[in-house]
Formats: structure tokens, C-alpha cells, sequence
């Protein structure tokens, strides 16, 4: 099976490949943002599956999935995302994409699902989908804000302070004013204590 993923952010892009490299069958290619990926759709056509992450360079949120899906190149194309909402994923599987992937996926589960997306399944966790609207709210997330919570998210990911600013469209001195109160809520004294902390209590 041939996968394309494309995402701007190195790390992710090469666990990714090391993930579905580990598995039998699996042919992985990479690109940094969509007019790259729309490129090697077009010039090496037969991928199975297209993997698109929501917010990287060029993509325009549904606007690139559309104009993927367009292409004969890409069998399946797939969302893969770290900062959409319940709401945007429910989108995305309407408008009749192959399946929508949150960032914080465990490994095997990452795999079965662009399995299950290249042979033709349509994917989405049903956890995610379920969102938790009717859950009681987390002890950590009740202190922050909306916007203190997603950029704690982005810290919890390796996001510099300027991917988090362009990924949730606000100036990095916001971002950085957002870290420190953020950080004053929840006892952090750095970035990687907050995202450990995040980490430790189940918020990603």
C-alpha cells in the first residue's frame, strides 16, 4: 500500500513512517505542506491512501481536502489533525473523506486505521466523535481558558510558540502571554513540565 502523509512538522511526519515502516505492505512517502503533497499526486499518481494534516501550509482546512479528493492520483484521502474540534471532524467524514485521525492516536491504532482506510473503511475514533459535551469536566481544564487549553495542547505536541500561533491563527506574543498564565494554573515551571503534567493527567 502506497501512503502519502503530509504534514509540516518533521517529527511527526518521520513516526509516522517509522510506525507504518515497522508494518508488512506498507510504502510510505512524505511531504511538508499541500502543494507539495497536491505535486506528488499528480506527477507519481497510485497512492492508496493520502494522509493531510488540517492546519499545515496551503491546505486550507476543507478546501485542500476537496481539492485532493479531485485528483485520480489519491485513492483515499484522509485528515489527520492535533488541533480540530469534534464539530470540524464531523465535517470532514460528511464530505466524504476516508477518515479523520487526531494526533494523540496511539501508534497501533494509527496503523489499523490507514489499514482500514486503504482497503476502503471509512475511520474515526468513536471516543472522539462522542466528544464529551455530557462528560464532567477535567479538574485542569476547569482553571484554563478555551485558548489557554489549546495551546497547552500545542505544548503537549513539541509546537514551538510560532506553529501554535499560526495553527489557532493568533500573534506569538499571544501565544506567549497564553503560556505563562497557563503555566501560573496548573504549577508548571517550563514547557516540558506543563506537557508532562497535561500528559499525566489524561488531558491528551
Amino acid at each position: 500500500m502506497r501512503i502519502l502523509i503530509a504534514d509540516d512538522h518533521d517529527l511527526l511526519r518521520d513516526t509516522l513512517v517509522l510506525y507504518l515502516q515497522n508494518e508488512s505492505g506498507f510504502e510510505a512517502e512524505t511531504a511538508a505542506d499541500f502543494p507539495s503533497a497536491l505535486s506528488m499526486v499528480q506527477s507519481n499518481p497510485g497512492y492508496d491512501l493520502v494522509l493531510l494534516d488540517f492546519m499545515m501550509p496551503g491546505m486550507n482546512g476543507l478546501e485542500g481536502l476537496r481539492r485532493m479528493s479531485e485528483e485520480p492520483g489519491a485513492t483515499h484521502v484522509a485528515i489527520i489533525s492535533g488541533t480540530a474540534n469534534k464539530e470540524v471532524a464531523e465535517e470532514v467524514l460528511a464530505s466524504g473523506a476516508a477518515g479523520f485521525l487526531p494526533k494523540t492516536l496511539s501508534a497501533k491504532s494509527l496503523v489499523n486505521a490507514v489499514r482500514f482506510m486503504s482497503m476502503g473503511e471509512q475511520y474515526a475514533p468513536l471516543d472522539f466523535l462522542r466528544g464529551s459535551d455530557d462528560a464532567p469536566a477535567h479538574p485542569l481544564t476547569e482553571k484554563l481558558s478555551r485558548r489557554e487549553y489549546e495551546v497547552l495542547e500545542g505544548l503537549t505536541q513539541g509546537k514551538s510558540n510560532k506553529e501554535i500561533a499560526r495553527d489557532l491563527d493568533i500573534r506569538e506574543p499571544t501565544v506567549k502571554l497564553h503560556v505563562k498564565t497557563l503555566y501560573r494554573k496548573i504549577g508548571a515551571a517550563n514547557r516540558t513540565q506543563a506537557a508532562m503534567i497535561a500528559k499525566e493527567e489524561g488531558l491528551f
